[in-house]
C-alpha cells in the first residue's frame, strides 16, 4: 500500500520498487482526504494508478478501496476501463462502503447510517458488475441510475477486472460472497493483537459459510494487516508472524503499508527491504 501523498517525483520510485521487489500487487487509497492526514498533501487514486501503470509492467495495481461516497458507477466504469487498458489488464478493483468523516462532509453530505452504507454499496457493486459485463446497461436504484450505458471497448480483462469487495458486516459479506471475485477485510476493531486475530478468524469462518450458501467456489481473500493494533512492518518478525497467521486462516493475500516517516504506519524502509530479501521468497515458494 502506497498512500497517494507524495508528489510524483517522490512517489514514482516507490511504485517502481514495489515491482522490482517482487510484490504481487500494489495499492493506493481512494479518498478525498483521509483521517489524520486530511490537512496534508493528497492525490487522486485513478491518476496515481495510471502513472504507476506507465512506470511498471508486471505488478497488479489496485484501489484499496474505492467507494460510492463520492463516486458514481457510470463515469467510474469509464475511468476503470481506461486504467485497465493502459495497464494492459493489471487492474484490481477493490470496493467498499467507504469510511465516515471527511469524504462525506466534503461533498456537503452527512454521515449515513450503517443500513444506508450497506444499501449504497450493494447498488454500487451491482451497477459496476452490470456496467462491465453488459453494453447498453440499465440500472435503477435509490442511489444510482444508469440508462443505456455503453461500455465499449470494454476492459482488457474479461468479463471485467477482478471485483474485490471489502466487507466486515453480514450484509456486505453476503454481497462479497455473491458477486465478488475476492473478499477484502480489515478485521474487527480490537484493543490487543490476539483479540484482533480472533476477530479475523471469526470473519473468515463466516465467509466460508456465506460462500457455501451462495454455491460458490473459494475466492481470493485479502487481509489488511495494518488494521491490527501493531504495524506489520514494525519488524521482520512481526511481518512473518502476521503473514503466517493470515495463511493459517485461509487468506491468499496480505497487504502491508509502505513505511512512513511519521504515524500512521511509521517505520523504517530497512525493515521492508529485509522482508523482501528474507520473507517474500518463502511466501512465493521460491526460497
Amino acid at each position: 500500500m502506497i498512500l497517494p501523498e507524495d508528489r510524483w517525483w517522490a512517489a514514482e520510485p516507490k511504485w517502481r520498487a514495489a515491482e522490482e521487489y517482487g510484490f504481487d500487487h500494489a495499492w493506493t487509497y481512494d479518498h478525498l482526504g483521509w483521517r489524520s492526514l486530511v490537512d496534508g498533501p493528497w492525490f487522486s487514486a485513478v491518476p496515481t494508478l495510471t502513472a504507476a501503470a506507465m512506470v511498471t509492467s508486471t505488478i497488479r495495481l489496485g484501489t484499496f478501496v474505492a467507494s460510492p461516497v463520492f463516486r458514481h458507477p457510470v463515469p467510474f466504469m469509464r475511468e476503470l476501463n481506461t486504467l485497465d487498458d493502459i495497464s494492459d489488464g493489471r487492474l484490481l478493483l477493490g470496493v467498499g462502503a467507504g469510511g465516515l468523516g471527511y469524504d462525506n462532509f466534503a461533498m456537503g453530505g452527512t454521515e449515513p447510517t450503517p443500513r444506508q452504507r450497506a444499501d449504497r454499496l450493494t447498488e454500487f457493486v451491482e451497477a459496476l458488475h452490470g456496467l462491465f459485463n453488459t453494453d447498453k446497461f440499465d440500472y435503477s436504484g435509490e442511489y444510482f441510475q444508469a440508462v443505456g450505458v455503453r461500455n465499449l471497448p470494454g476492459p482488457v480483462q474479461r468479463p471485467r477486472p477482478p471485483l474485490l469487495v471489502a466487507a466486515n458486516g453480514p450484509r456486505t459479506m453476503r454481497l462479497a460472497a455473491r458477486l465478488g471475485t475476492g473478499w477484502i477485510t480489515n478485521g474487527k476493531p480490537a484493543e490487543t493483537l490476539d483479540e484482533w486475530w480472533q476477530g479475523v478468524g471469526e470473519l473468515s469462518r463466516k465467509f466460508d459459510e456465506l460462500l457455501a450458501d451462495a454455491g460458490r467456489k473459494p475466492v481470493n481473500r485479502y487481509l489488511s494487516l495494518d488494521s491490527a493494533p501493531v504495524f506489520s512492518l514494525t519488524s521482520v518478525e512481526a511481518f512473518t508472524d502476521a503473514a503466517g497467521r493470515a495463511e493459517e486462516l485461509g487468506f491468499t493475500d496480505v497487504v502491508t503499508h509502505w513505511p512512513r516517516s511519521g504515524g500512521p504506519y511509521e517505520g523504517r524502509e530497512t525493515v521492508l527491504e529485509q522482508v523482501v530479501s528474507d520473507v517474500l521468497p518463502k511466501l512465493h515458494g521460491t526460497a
